[in-house]
Protein backbone atom coordinates (compact mmCIF):
# COMPACT_ATOMS: atom_id res chain seq x y z
CA UNK A 1 0.00 0.00 0.00
CA UNK A 2 1.64 3.34 -0.96
CA UNK A 3 1.68 6.38 1.16
CA UNK A 4 -0.73 8.27 -1.16
CA UNK A 5 -3.39 5.28 -1.65
CA UNK A 6 -3.46 5.25 2.07
CA UNK A 7 -3.98 8.82 2.73
CA UNK A 8 -7.29 8.44 0.60
CA UNK A 9 -8.40 5.39 2.29
CA UNK A 10 -11.18 6.58 4.57
CA UNK A 11 -11.20 5.32 7.97
CA UNK A 12 -14.73 3.22 8.04
CA UNK A 13 -15.44 4.30 11.79
CA UNK A 14 -13.81 7.91 12.08
CA UNK A 15 -16.75 10.41 12.83
CA UNK A 16 -17.62 13.23 15.29
CA UNK A 17 -19.50 12.55 18.70
CA UNK A 18 -22.37 14.92 18.63
CA UNK A 19 -22.44 14.40 22.18
CA UNK A 20 -18.81 16.37 22.56
CA UNK A 21 -20.01 18.68 20.25
CA UNK A 22 -22.58 19.36 22.92
CA UNK A 23 -19.96 19.11 26.17
CA UNK A 24 -18.26 22.14 23.90
CA UNK A 25 -21.02 24.20 23.37
CA UNK A 26 -21.86 24.10 27.17
CA UNK A 27 -18.77 26.03 28.35
CA UNK A 28 -19.86 28.66 29.61
CA UNK A 29 -17.61 32.25 29.64
CA UNK A 30 -20.13 34.16 31.96
CA UNK A 31 -19.75 30.82 34.65
CA UNK A 32 -15.92 30.87 33.96
CA UNK A 33 -15.67 34.54 34.95
CA UNK A 34 -18.12 34.34 37.94
CA UNK A 35 -15.99 31.56 39.01
CA UNK A 36 -12.24 34.08 38.90
CA UNK A 37 -14.20 36.93 40.18
CA UNK A 38 -15.39 34.80 43.52
CA UNK A 39 -12.12 33.69 43.64
CA UNK A 40 -10.02 36.62 43.56
CA UNK A 41 -12.78 37.96 46.26
CA UNK A 42 -11.58 35.75 48.83
CA UNK A 43 -8.50 38.31 48.87
CA UNK A 44 -5.67 35.85 49.35
CA UNK A 45 -5.86 32.13 48.86
CA UNK A 46 -2.03 31.62 49.88
CA UNK A 47 -1.05 28.64 50.81
CA UNK A 48 0.29 29.80 54.32
CA UNK A 49 -3.13 32.06 54.64
CA UNK A 50 -5.93 32.17 56.83
CA UNK A 51 -7.91 28.51 57.20
CA UNK A 52 -10.67 29.63 59.70
CA UNK A 53 -12.38 32.78 57.65
CA UNK A 54 -15.87 32.26 56.27
CA UNK A 55 -14.61 34.84 53.65
CA UNK A 56 -10.78 35.05 53.34
CA UNK A 57 -7.69 32.92 53.01
CA UNK A 58 -7.20 29.56 51.18
CA UNK A 59 -9.64 27.96 53.83
CA UNK A 60 -12.56 29.84 52.81
CA UNK A 61 -11.59 29.17 48.94
CA UNK A 62 -11.07 25.79 49.47
CA UNK A 63 -14.38 25.43 51.01
CA UNK A 64 -16.10 27.34 48.28
CA UNK A 65 -15.07 25.26 45.53
CA UNK A 66 -15.95 22.20 47.36
CA UNK A 67 -19.18 23.29 47.98
CA UNK A 68 -19.53 24.14 43.95
CA UNK A 69 -18.20 20.77 43.10
CA UNK A 70 -21.01 19.40 45.24
CA UNK A 71 -23.79 21.57 43.64
CA UNK A 72 -22.40 20.09 40.11
CA UNK A 73 -22.96 17.08 41.63
CA UNK A 74 -26.49 17.42 42.59
CA UNK A 75 -27.25 18.48 39.21
CA UNK A 76 -25.71 15.46 37.55
CA UNK A 77 -27.78 13.26 39.65
CA UNK A 78 -24.66 12.12 42.20
CA UNK A 79 -22.09 11.00 38.96
CA UNK A 80 -18.99 12.85 41.12
CA UNK A 81 -17.43 11.94 43.96
CA UNK A 82 -16.09 14.93 45.83
CA UNK A 83 -13.45 15.00 48.50
CA UNK A 84 -10.70 16.64 50.64
CA UNK A 85 -7.18 15.50 49.82
CA UNK A 86 -5.65 16.74 52.78
CA UNK A 87 -2.01 16.13 54.32
CA UNK A 88 0.30 17.68 56.09
CA UNK A 89 3.11 19.11 54.80
CA UNK A 90 6.72 18.90 56.72
CA UNK A 91 8.64 22.21 56.49
CA UNK A 92 10.11 22.09 53.30
CA UNK A 93 12.30 25.57 53.10
CA UNK A 94 12.76 28.33 51.82
CA UNK A 95 8.68 28.63 50.68
CA UNK A 96 7.08 26.09 53.68
CA UNK A 97 8.73 27.38 57.27
CA UNK A 98 6.57 25.18 59.35
CA UNK A 99 4.06 22.75 59.21
CA UNK A 100 0.67 23.47 57.30
CA UNK A 101 -2.06 21.54 56.17
CA UNK A 102 -2.35 21.56 52.54
CA UNK A 103 -5.45 20.42 50.65
CA UNK A 104 -6.58 19.68 47.29
CA UNK A 105 -10.18 19.61 46.02
CA UNK A 106 -10.98 16.65 43.83
CA UNK A 107 -13.96 15.85 42.09
CA UNK A 108 -13.78 12.47 40.39
CA UNK A 109 -16.58 11.20 37.70
CA UNK A 110 -16.22 7.01 37.34
CA UNK A 111 -16.21 5.42 34.11
CA UNK A 112 -18.70 3.37 33.15
CA UNK A 113 -17.09 0.25 31.12
CA UNK A 114 -15.93 -2.34 33.37
CA UNK A 115 -12.35 -2.82 31.59
CA UNK A 116 -11.92 0.75 31.34
CA UNK A 117 -12.95 2.12 34.33
CA UNK A 118 -9.43 1.59 35.75
CA UNK A 119 -8.05 3.85 33.54
CA UNK A 120 -7.67 7.91 34.88
CA UNK A 121 -7.55 11.18 32.98
CA UNK A 122 -6.51 13.62 35.80
CA UNK A 123 -7.11 17.48 34.56
CA UNK A 124 -6.02 20.39 37.42
CA UNK A 125 -5.45 24.05 37.94
CA UNK A 126 -3.91 25.10 41.18
CA UNK A 127 -6.09 27.20 43.30
CA UNK A 128 -3.62 28.54 45.58
CA UNK A 129 -2.28 32.23 44.76
CA UNK A 130 1.27 34.38 45.80
CA UNK A 131 2.34 37.97 46.04
CA UNK A 132 5.81 39.66 45.71
CA UNK A 133 6.80 37.90 48.43
CA UNK A 134 5.85 34.19 47.81
CA UNK A 135 6.57 33.90 51.76
CA UNK A 136 3.92 35.89 53.23
CA UNK A 137 0.30 34.59 53.39
CA UNK A 138 -1.27 38.12 54.22
CA UNK A 139 -1.03 40.51 51.60
CA UNK A 140 -3.03 40.90 48.64
CA UNK A 141 -2.86 38.19 46.26
CA UNK A 142 -5.72 38.00 43.88
CA UNK A 143 -4.42 35.95 41.22
CA UNK A 144 -6.80 35.99 38.83
CA UNK A 145 -4.77 34.69 35.83
CA UNK A 146 -2.24 32.75 38.00
CA UNK A 147 -4.15 30.29 38.37
CA UNK A 148 -7.90 31.25 38.76
CA UNK A 149 -8.24 31.18 35.36
CA UNK A 150 -7.47 27.14 35.38
CA UNK A 151 -9.15 26.76 38.56
CA UNK A 152 -11.99 28.25 36.96
CA UNK A 153 -11.72 25.91 33.62
CA UNK A 154 -11.53 22.82 35.52
CA UNK A 155 -14.57 23.81 37.65
CA UNK A 156 -16.62 24.27 34.32
CA UNK A 157 -15.32 21.31 33.04
CA UNK A 158 -16.80 19.12 35.97
CA UNK A 159 -19.98 21.10 35.89
CA UNK A 160 -20.63 20.72 31.84
CA UNK A 161 -19.10 16.76 31.49
CA UNK A 162 -20.37 15.74 35.28
CA UNK A 163 -23.52 15.19 33.02
CA UNK A 164 -22.40 12.63 30.65
CA UNK A 165 -21.23 9.36 30.79
CA UNK A 166 -16.99 7.85 29.81
CA UNK A 167 -16.04 4.51 29.39
CA UNK A 168 -12.81 5.52 31.90
CA UNK A 169 -12.18 7.74 34.98
CA UNK A 170 -11.96 11.73 34.60
CA UNK A 171 -10.33 13.10 38.07
CA UNK A 172 -11.20 16.99 38.05
CA UNK A 173 -8.95 18.37 40.71
CA UNK A 174 -8.01 21.88 41.99
CA UNK A 175 -4.59 21.67 44.01
CA UNK A 176 -2.92 23.95 46.48
CA UNK A 177 0.31 24.52 47.10
CA UNK A 178 1.92 25.10 43.85
CA UNK A 179 3.17 28.17 44.63
CA UNK A 180 5.20 26.80 47.55
CA UNK A 181 6.79 24.06 45.10
CA UNK A 182 3.90 21.83 43.26
CA UNK A 183 3.58 20.11 46.62
CA UNK A 184 -0.37 19.15 46.53
CA UNK A 185 0.11 18.08 42.98
CA UNK A 186 3.20 15.86 44.04
CA UNK A 187 1.12 14.26 47.03
CA UNK A 188 -1.46 13.10 44.36
CA UNK A 189 1.22 11.97 42.42
CA UNK A 190 3.10 10.27 44.63
CA UNK A 191 -0.06 8.45 46.29
CA UNK A 192 -1.60 7.46 42.39
CA UNK A 193 1.98 6.15 41.67
CA UNK A 194 2.27 4.42 45.50
CA UNK A 195 -1.12 2.99 44.69
CA UNK A 196 -1.04 1.38 41.04
CA UNK A 197 -3.29 3.96 39.69
CA UNK A 198 -3.53 3.65 35.54
CA UNK A 199 -3.02 8.02 35.33
CA UNK A 200 -3.35 7.43 31.65
CA UNK A 201 -3.15 11.21 31.26
CA UNK A 202 -2.75 14.42 33.03
CA UNK A 203 -3.74 18.14 31.59
CA UNK A 204 -2.81 21.30 33.89
CA UNK A 205 -4.04 24.67 33.28
CA UNK A 206 -2.38 27.37 34.72
CA UNK A 207 -2.06 30.87 33.40
CA UNK A 208 -4.30 30.31 30.76
CA UNK A 209 -6.17 33.90 31.04
CA UNK A 210 -4.83 36.68 28.89
CA UNK A 211 -4.82 37.08 25.69
CA UNK A 212 -2.95 39.83 25.62
CA UNK A 213 1.01 40.08 25.80
CA UNK A 214 3.36 42.83 27.98
CA UNK A 215 3.52 45.35 24.54
CA UNK A 216 -0.05 45.22 23.95
CA UNK A 217 -0.21 42.25 21.01
CA UNK A 218 -3.38 40.55 21.28
CA UNK A 219 -3.50 36.34 20.18
CA UNK A 220 -7.08 34.56 20.90
CA UNK A 221 -6.70 32.17 18.74
CA UNK A 222 -3.52 30.05 20.12
CA UNK A 223 -2.49 27.96 23.35
CA UNK A 224 0.88 26.65 24.08
CA UNK A 225 0.87 22.92 25.30
CA UNK A 226 3.98 21.99 26.85
CA UNK A 227 4.99 18.37 26.33
CA UNK A 228 8.27 16.87 27.45
CA UNK A 229 10.07 14.45 25.22
CA UNK A 230 12.42 11.91 26.30
CA UNK A 231 11.77 11.52 29.89
CA UNK A 232 14.98 12.93 32.04
CA UNK A 233 14.86 10.09 34.33
CA UNK A 234 18.65 8.45 34.41
CA UNK A 235 19.56 6.03 33.98
CA UNK A 236 16.99 5.11 31.07
CA UNK A 237 15.28 1.81 30.63
CA UNK A 238 16.44 -0.11 27.76
CA UNK A 239 13.19 0.08 26.48
CA UNK A 240 13.87 3.96 26.53
CA UNK A 241 17.45 3.85 25.13
CA UNK A 242 16.12 1.14 22.24
CA UNK A 243 13.10 4.06 21.45
CA UNK A 244 15.73 6.71 20.95
CA UNK A 245 18.47 4.04 18.94
CA UNK A 246 15.88 3.85 16.87
CA UNK A 247 14.40 7.49 16.16
CA UNK A 248 11.74 7.66 18.76
CA UNK A 249 12.76 10.08 20.57
CA UNK A 250 9.84 12.54 19.27
CA UNK A 251 7.59 9.54 20.17
CA UNK A 252 7.77 9.16 23.68
CA UNK A 253 4.11 9.04 25.65
CA UNK A 254 3.55 12.73 26.28
CA UNK A 255 4.13 13.62 23.02
CA UNK A 256 1.64 10.88 21.57
CA UNK A 257 -0.65 12.42 23.92
CA UNK A 258 -0.42 16.18 22.54
CA UNK A 259 -0.43 15.02 19.49
CA UNK A 260 -3.80 13.35 20.19
CA UNK A 261 -5.00 16.63 22.17
CA UNK A 262 -4.77 18.66 18.84
CA UNK A 263 -6.24 16.03 16.58
CA UNK A 264 -9.87 16.64 18.75
CA UNK A 265 -8.78 20.58 18.77
CA UNK A 266 -8.96 20.69 14.70
CA UNK A 267 -12.02 18.61 14.66
CA UNK A 268 -13.83 20.18 17.92
CA UNK A 269 -12.49 23.69 18.59
CA UNK A 270 -10.83 24.96 15.24
CA UNK A 271 -11.33 28.61 16.43
CA UNK A 272 -8.39 27.97 19.38
CA UNK A 273 -5.16 26.28 17.86
CA UNK A 274 -2.96 23.97 19.98
CA UNK A 275 1.04 25.16 19.30
CA UNK A 276 2.95 22.02 20.59
CA UNK A 277 6.15 23.07 22.59
CA UNK A 278 8.73 20.46 22.96
CA UNK A 279 9.71 21.33 26.13
CA UNK A 280 8.42 20.41 29.41
CA UNK A 281 7.61 24.04 30.53
CA UNK A 282 8.74 27.31 30.44
CA UNK A 283 12.56 28.72 31.29
CA UNK A 284 12.40 29.59 34.79
CA UNK A 285 9.24 28.23 35.72
CA UNK A 286 7.31 24.69 36.76
CA UNK A 287 3.58 23.28 36.86
CA UNK A 288 1.93 20.82 38.43
CA UNK A 289 1.97 18.46 35.53
CA UNK A 290 5.64 18.45 36.45
CA UNK A 291 5.14 15.49 39.06
CA UNK A 292 3.42 13.41 37.31
CA UNK A 293 5.76 13.36 34.49
CA UNK A 294 8.59 12.91 37.31
CA UNK A 295 6.31 9.59 38.54
CA UNK A 296 6.18 8.36 35.27
CA UNK A 297 2.21 9.79 34.05
CA UNK A 298 1.99 11.00 30.77
CA UNK A 299 1.85 15.47 31.44
CA UNK A 300 1.33 18.11 29.55
CA UNK A 301 0.63 21.97 30.20
CA UNK A 302 -1.40 24.03 28.41
CA UNK A 303 -0.24 27.76 29.13
CA UNK A 304 -1.45 31.39 27.35
CA UNK A 305 0.90 32.00 24.72
CA UNK A 306 1.87 35.12 25.77
CA UNK A 307 2.77 35.76 28.79
CA UNK A 308 2.59 39.50 31.09
CA UNK A 309 5.12 39.41 33.97
CA UNK A 310 3.51 42.42 35.29
CA UNK A 311 0.45 40.23 36.34
CA UNK A 312 1.86 37.60 38.06
CA UNK A 313 3.61 37.24 41.63
CA UNK A 314 3.18 41.33 41.94
CA UNK A 315 1.20 43.13 44.53
CA UNK A 316 -1.22 45.18 43.21
CA UNK A 317 -0.17 48.66 42.59
CA UNK A 318 0.18 51.24 40.07
CA UNK A 319 3.94 52.74 39.28
CA UNK A 320 4.25 55.09 36.81
CA UNK A 321 0.66 54.86 35.75
CA UNK A 322 1.10 50.98 35.07
CA UNK A 323 -1.33 48.65 36.85
CA UNK A 324 0.34 45.83 38.10
CA UNK A 325 -1.41 42.78 40.11
CA UNK A 326 -2.75 39.60 38.80
CA UNK A 327 -6.11 41.54 38.48
CA UNK A 328 -9.50 40.00 36.59
CA UNK A 329 -9.42 43.20 34.79
CA UNK A 330 -6.79 41.47 32.72
CA UNK A 331 -8.36 38.18 31.84
CA UNK A 332 -10.02 37.50 28.74
CA UNK A 333 -12.80 35.20 29.64
CA UNK A 334 -14.30 34.18 26.27
CA UNK A 335 -10.36 33.05 25.96
CA UNK A 336 -10.33 30.59 28.74
CA UNK A 337 -13.76 29.29 27.43
CA UNK A 338 -11.95 28.48 24.38
CA UNK A 339 -9.04 26.78 26.56
CA UNK A 340 -11.46 24.62 28.29
CA UNK A 341 -13.20 23.73 25.43
CA UNK A 342 -10.13 22.08 24.17
CA UNK A 343 -9.49 20.51 27.51
CA UNK A 344 -13.04 18.76 27.24
CA UNK A 345 -12.90 17.80 23.69
CA UNK A 346 -9.68 16.25 24.24
CA UNK A 347 -11.02 14.48 27.76
CA UNK A 348 -14.06 12.86 26.53
CA UNK A 349 -12.18 11.78 23.40
CA UNK A 350 -9.51 9.99 25.26
CA UNK A 351 -12.45 8.84 27.88
CA UNK A 352 -14.46 7.28 25.64
CA UNK A 353 -11.38 5.79 23.32
CA UNK A 354 -10.24 2.17 23.90
CA UNK A 355 -6.99 2.75 25.90
CA UNK A 356 -3.42 2.77 24.01
CA UNK A 357 -2.69 -0.86 22.35
CA UNK A 358 0.13 -2.95 24.44
CA UNK A 359 3.25 -4.04 23.12
CA UNK A 360 3.61 -2.13 19.83
CA UNK A 361 6.42 -3.84 17.96
CA UNK A 362 7.87 -3.33 14.15
CA UNK A 363 9.25 -6.39 13.00
CA UNK A 364 12.45 -6.79 11.89
CA UNK A 365 13.41 -9.91 11.30
CA UNK A 366 14.91 -9.74 7.40
CA UNK A 367 15.66 -7.11 4.67
CA UNK A 368 12.32 -5.68 3.13
CA UNK A 369 10.39 -2.63 2.12
CA UNK A 370 7.69 -3.57 3.69
CA UNK A 371 6.63 -2.64 7.08
CA UNK A 372 5.19 -5.05 9.72
CA UNK A 373 3.68 -4.30 12.81
CA UNK A 374 2.39 -6.45 15.72
CA UNK A 375 0.21 -5.45 19.20
CA UNK A 376 -1.53 -7.35 21.54
CA UNK A 377 -5.34 -7.08 21.09
CA UNK A 378 -7.51 -4.70 23.51
CA UNK A 379 -9.95 -6.22 26.78
CA UNK A 380 -12.61 -3.02 25.71
CA UNK A 381 -16.18 -4.85 24.41
CA UNK A 382 -16.67 -1.73 21.20
CA UNK A 383 -13.34 -1.86 20.25
CA UNK A 384 -13.88 -1.85 15.99
CA UNK A 385 -9.92 -2.31 15.57
CA UNK A 386 -6.67 -0.41 15.24
CA UNK A 387 -5.44 2.49 12.81
CA UNK A 388 -1.86 2.39 11.33
CA UNK A 389 -0.87 6.10 11.38
CA UNK A 390 2.86 7.19 9.94
CA UNK A 391 4.69 10.44 9.02
CA UNK A 392 8.50 11.38 7.13
CA UNK A 393 10.90 11.32 10.28
CA UNK A 394 11.32 15.13 10.41
CA UNK A 395 7.12 15.80 10.86
CA UNK A 396 5.76 16.88 13.91
CA UNK A 397 2.54 15.09 12.93
CA UNK A 398 0.87 12.16 11.61
CA UNK A 399 0.47 12.52 7.92
CA UNK A 400 -0.85 9.49 6.97
CA UNK A 401 -3.12 6.42 8.12
CA UNK A 402 -3.99 3.04 6.69
CA UNK A 403 -7.39 1.17 8.85
CA UNK A 404 -5.93 -1.93 9.80
CA UNK A 405 -9.04 -3.58 11.02
CA UNK A 406 -9.80 -5.57 14.20
CA UNK A 407 -6.19 -7.52 14.02
CA UNK A 408 -3.26 -8.24 15.71
CA UNK A 409 -0.68 -7.32 13.40
CA UNK A 410 -0.86 -5.57 9.87
CA UNK A 411 1.93 -5.04 7.17
CA UNK A 412 2.13 -2.14 5.56
CA UNK A 413 2.74 -2.51 1.84
CA UNK A 414 5.78 -0.65 0.27
CA UNK A 415 6.61 1.45 2.87
CA UNK A 416 9.77 0.86 4.22
CA UNK A 417 10.09 1.30 8.19
CA UNK A 418 13.78 3.17 7.85
CA UNK A 419 11.53 6.11 5.74
CA UNK A 420 8.97 6.70 8.38
CA UNK A 421 7.76 7.17 11.94
CA UNK A 422 5.16 4.64 12.71
CA UNK A 423 2.63 3.94 15.49
CA UNK A 424 -0.78 2.39 16.36
CA UNK A 425 -4.07 3.66 17.93
CA UNK A 426 -6.85 1.68 19.08
CA UNK A 427 -10.08 2.58 17.76
CA UNK A 428 -14.08 2.15 19.31
CA UNK A 429 -16.98 1.88 17.25
CA UNK A 430 -18.04 5.41 17.39
CA UNK A 431 -14.72 6.44 16.05
CA UNK A 432 -12.85 7.60 19.48
CA UNK A 433 -9.29 6.86 18.73
CA UNK A 434 -6.43 6.21 21.51
CA UNK A 435 -3.07 8.04 21.28
CA UNK A 436 -0.85 6.28 18.86
CA UNK A 437 2.19 3.76 20.28
CA UNK A 438 5.54 3.76 18.79
CA UNK A 439 6.64 0.37 17.77
CA UNK A 440 9.72 -1.27 19.62
CA UNK A 441 11.62 -3.29 17.26
CA UNK A 442 11.49 -7.07 17.57
CA UNK A 443 13.74 -9.41 16.17
CA UNK A 444 12.95 -12.71 16.59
Amino acid sequence: MSADVAAETADPVARRDAQIDKIVGEISPANIEATIRRLVGFKTRHTLSDTTSPDTGIGAARNWIKGEFERYNREAAGRLVVAFDAFDQPPTPPRVMHEVEIVNVVATLPGRQPASVGRVYVVSGHYDSRSLNPLLGEPDAPGANDDASGTAAVMELARVMAKYEFDATIVFMTVAAEEQGLLGAKHWSDQAKKNHVNVAAMFTNDIIGSSHADDGRMDNTHVRLFAEGVPPAQPLSDEALGQIQTGGENDFATRQLARAIRETQLMYVPQMLVQVVYRRDRFLRGGDHSPFLDAGFSAVRFTEPNEDYRHQHEDPRVVDGVQFGDLPQFDDFDYIANVARVNAAALATLARAPASPRNVEIETLKLENDTVLRWDANAEPDLAGYRIVWRDTTAPFWEHSAWAGNVTRYTVKGLSKDNYIFGVEAVDAEGHASPAVYPRPRRQ
